[in-house]
């Protein structure tokens, strides 16, 4: 199986509109994406090549409530956005969807799906693609969902250029370097991860301004981190808070080195 970083989710309170505002403020080039009309959500976007930041949002809240009984990716916007504004999950992409499922089958993870979805462009366009949720008891961390879209990478990058959906940032040129998740035991998530993914991970290190052991495992696209608090600090802080959720976004090719809270996210710009 091969996966590559697709986007983050981050849950807002703010209208589509407004929050691309919020990205401008930030010196981050955003758009309003569109309507999800059977899961009650909306969202903007913001890019990073493939790679890119989806900010949900609230539309229906009686629709969603319906569709979240047999939707874990809706029950947890709706678990979490009430704690406030906040990284939420993590999709990861493959052209291998079904041969995931079946693999995941195989290791007794729950599933719902593959199945489609679709999401209505301002302009009247749709997108469409399949998702893969996955969850397990095993895994006190949000297990990424799988997700594969209807294009090919190349035809979604075009795409992209030619709409404006997709341009340099005023921070910078950027990427997206890597998401980190708090976690409370890194080895055991590791390592069930490492089962159900395929991912290979790197040696732990310690990082002293998270007060964190960490270790990478490194995708094309972005990166994922996965820390554990060893006293005080910024990761012990997010899992008192939201419990075992990705925490921080970090991006390469910024003009200047900062680090920003945006929308109740982290974000880091080296």
């Amino acid at each position: 199986m091969k996966f590559c970083f697709d986007h983050l989710v981050q849950y807002v309170n703010s209208s589509a509109l407004q929050t691309v505002e919020t990205l401008r403020d930030n010196g981050l080039h955003g758009v309003v994406g569109g309507h999800h009309e059977a899961f009650g959500t909306y969202n903007s976007l913001c890019y990073f090549d493939l790679s890119y930041i989806e900010y949900l949002g609230l539309e229906n809240a009686e629709l969603c409530a319906e569709q979240a009984e047999t939707n874990s990716f809706l029950r947890q916007l709706l678990t979490d956005l009430p704690k406030g504004e906040g990284f939420g999950t993590v999709a990861l992409r493959t052209h291998q969807i079904e041969q995931v499922a079946a693999h995941m089958a195989r290791q007794g993870v729950k599933m719902t799906g593959p199945f489609p979805g679709r999401r209505k462009r301002p302009d009247g366009s749709v997108l469409s693609w399949q998702m893969l949720l996955l969850e397990s008891e095993a895994s006190g961390v949000p297990m990424p969902f799988v997700i594969q879209w209807e294009q090919s990478d190349e035809e979604r990058r075009a795409d992209h250029l030619s709409r404006g959906i997709a341009a340099r940032h005023p921070l910078g040129k950027l990427t997206l370097r890597y998401v980190a998740y708090a976690t409370v035991d890194l080895d055991r998530t590791l390592a069930l991860w490492e089962r159900w993914y395929g991912f290979a991970a790197e040696a732990a290190y310690f990082d002293g301004e998270l007060n964190a052991r960490c270790r990478r495992v490194p995708l094309m696209g972005g990166d994922l981190l996965l820390c554990s608090p060893t006293g005080p600090g910024v990761v012990a802080d997010v899992l008192a808070q939201r419990g075992e959720r990705p925490f921080l976004a970090a991006f390469s090719g910024a003009d200047n080195t900062q680090e920003r809270k945006i929308s109740g996210g982290r974000y880091r710009f080296l």
